[in-house]
């Protein structure tokens, strides 16, 4: 099996389930277990200096995003290496302890995205979403993590559309009768 930590997944319209519609998440834990990962662009009408009071900081305005259905703690994507609790990916950490928490979002240097609650999916739920088509799956850079909401679903509907067009896919366009349409 190939586990997704670090990767993205896209939703797509067989997706059912209402709380993913339009939206990119990257996993941050995947194993025989289950996986877990966030929504990247839905943010909140809550920003950070909301939660953080007395916060001057770069990220004061910055809204806390809906990590995904699951409660759970508040936590940050960031890319400092000093806050960092565990590497998702090259460039990309995460951090769940309220003391880091509090220091990630008062430093300006890196940057910083805070989530309310998670995605969740428990032993093979990822895996039977994927193959029933809800999900597909794109590497990720760290530049698609700390994006605007819009921009990261416009750069990740291109990387999809491009993976789809440059695939090498088993379609044998020889069958294919363009006259049919």
């Amino acid at each position: 099996m190939d586990y997704l930590t670090g990767k993205l997944l896209i939703a797509t319209p067989e997706l059912a389930d209402p709380n993913f519609f339009r939206t990119v998440s990257l996993i941050f834990h995947h194993t025989d277990e289950g996986a877990a990962g966030v929504v990247l662009n839905r943010p909140s009408n809550t920003c950070i200096g909301r939660v953080w009071e007395e916060l001057d900081s770069k990220h004061e305005q910055q809204p806390i995003h809906v990590g995904g259905p699951v409660d759970g703690p508040l936590m940050a994507l960031h890319t400092s290496l000093v806050f960092g609790e565990s590497t998702i990916l090259d460039g990309v950490l995460l951090s769940l302890t309220q003391q880091n928490l509090a220091q990630l979002v008062r430093q300006t240097k890196h940057d910083v995205k805070i989530f309310s609650g998670y995605a969740g999916w428990g032993i093979g739920q990822l895996e039977s979403e994927i193959d029933a088509g809800g999900w597909l799956t794109l590497d990720c850079e760290p530049e698609d993590v700390f994006d605007t909401p819009e921009e990261i679903w416009k750069l990740a509907c291109e990387k999809v559309g491009h993976e789809i067009m440059f695939s090498t896919s088993s379609l044998n366009l020889d069958s294919v009768d363009p006259l049919a349409n």
